[in-house]
C-alpha cells in the first residue's frame, strides 16, 4: 500500500514537471494571439469546470465541513489573482526566464514561515537563497542590455513589468498552495479539484463583469476561433491542477513545491523550442542553480 502510495506521488510529481510548462506555452500562445489573460483564465476555470461535472458525476456536494468552504473560497481567490497575474507576465515576457523566477517561491513561503510559524532557516535555507539570488542573476543577465545601459528603452530587469507581475503571481501561488492544502486534507484532492475550477470560474466571471463588459462578446469569438489551442490549454491545465492536488495529498507542501521547480529547466528548452528565445545555454545553468537552492530551502532548510 505505501509502495503504491508512493508510486502515484511520484508519478503524480513528474507529470506536474513536464505539463506546467506546457500549459504556459498555450497560454503564452492566446495572449500572441490577442486574447487577454483575464479572458484565458475565466474560459479555462469554466471548461474544466463543465468537464468535472460530465466526467465525474460522483463528486461531493453535501456533507464538507464548514473549514472546507472556508479554505476553498480563499485557496481559490488568491490562485484567480496568481493566474491571472502570471498569463500577463507570460504574455508580457520570456518563458525562459519566467519560468525559473518561480523557485522565488521557496523563499516566500521561508519568509511566511518566519512570521506566521517561528520557524527559523537554518544555515542550508540560507546557502539556498543565495543560490536562487545568484542563479536569478545568471538567468536575468542581458549582456547586450549591460552593454548599453544608457539607451532610451533601457529599463532594469527588477522594474519590467514581466517580473514584477510574475513576482505577484508567485506570492499569490505561495499562499494558496498552503490552503490549497488544508483543503485537501478536508476533502478529497478531485473534491478540491472540482470546487478550485467553480469557485476560480466564479471570481473570475465576476472580474470580467466589471472590467470587460464591453470586450466579452469579442473575447469569445477569439478564444472560439483558437479552439484547438484553448482545448490544448483546459487539458494541460486540468492534469496540472489535479496532479498538484494528488501530490500535495500525501506530501508536505515545502517538498512538493521543490520538486515542481525543476519545471523551470523545461520551460527554458520550451521558451526556445516554441518562441526562439536566446541565451538558452546561460538560462538553463541559471534554473538549475535557483533548483538546487529551492531545494535545499524547503528540504534541508
Amino acid at each position: 500500500m505505501i509502495l503504491t502510495l508512493a508510486t502515484v506521488t511520484s508519478l503524480a510529481v513528474l507529470t506536474r514537471i513536464v505539463v506546467n510548462p506546457l500549459q504556459n506555452v498555450f497560454q503564452k500562445q492566446l495572449t500572441q494571439r490577442l486574447v487577454d489573460p483575464l479572458f484565458i483564465m475565466s474560459a479555462t476555470y469554466g471548461g474544466l469546470t463543465i468537464a468535472c461535472l460530465s466526467a465525474w458525476p460522483q463528486l461531493q456536494f453535501a456533507g464538507l465541513p464548514t473549514a472546507f468552504w472556508q479554505t476553498m473560497v480563499v485557496t481559490s481567490l488568491f490562485a484567480m489573482f496568481g493566474n491571472v497575474f502570471l498569463v500577463r507576465a507570460i504574455g508580457l515576457g520570456d518563458l525562459s526566464v519566467l519560468g525559473p523566477i518561480n523557485a522565488y517561491k521557496a523563499v516566500v513561503g521561508m519568509v511566511f514561515s518566519i512570521f506566521l510559524l517561528h520557524e527559523i532557516p537554518g544555515w542550508w535555507g540560507l546557502v539556498g537563497i543565495l543560490l536562487i539570488i545568484a542563479g536569478s542573476y545568471v538567468v536575468l543577465t542581458d549582456r547586450q542590455s549591460r552593454k548599453s545601459p544608457t539607451q532610451a528603452d533601457y529599463v532594469p530587469l527588477w522594474k519590467r513589468p514581466e517580473i514584477k507581475l510574475r513576482l505577484a503571481a508567485l506570492v499569490f501561488s505561495a499562499i494558496d498552495g498552503t490552503f490549497l492544502k488544508k483543503s485537501i486534507l478536508l476533502s478529497t484532492p478531485t473534491t478540491a479539484f472540482f470546487y478550485w475550477c467553480l469557485f476560480g470560474f466564479g471570481f473570475s466571471f465576476v472580474w470580467i463583469a466589471l472590467t470587460m463588459r464591453a470586450r466579452w462578446w469579442s473575447q469569445a469569438t477569439l478564444v472560439f476561433s483558437q479552439k484547438t489551442t484553448y482545448l490544448a490549454l483546459c487539458a494541460t491545465a486540468g492534469i496540472s491542477q489535479l496532479v498538484s492536488n494528488i501530490a500535495l495529498a500525501s506530501m508536505p507542501v515545502g517538498y512538493a513545491l521543490a520538486l515542481f521547480q525543476i519545471s523551470a529547466l523545461i520551460s527554458v528548452l520550451f521558451g526556445y523550442q516554441f518562441f526562439n528565445e536566446q541565451g538558452i545555454l546561460r538560462k538553463l545553468i541559471g534554473a538549475g542553480i535557483m533548483v538546487g537552492g529551492a531545494v535545499l530551502i524547503t528540504l534541508l532548510g
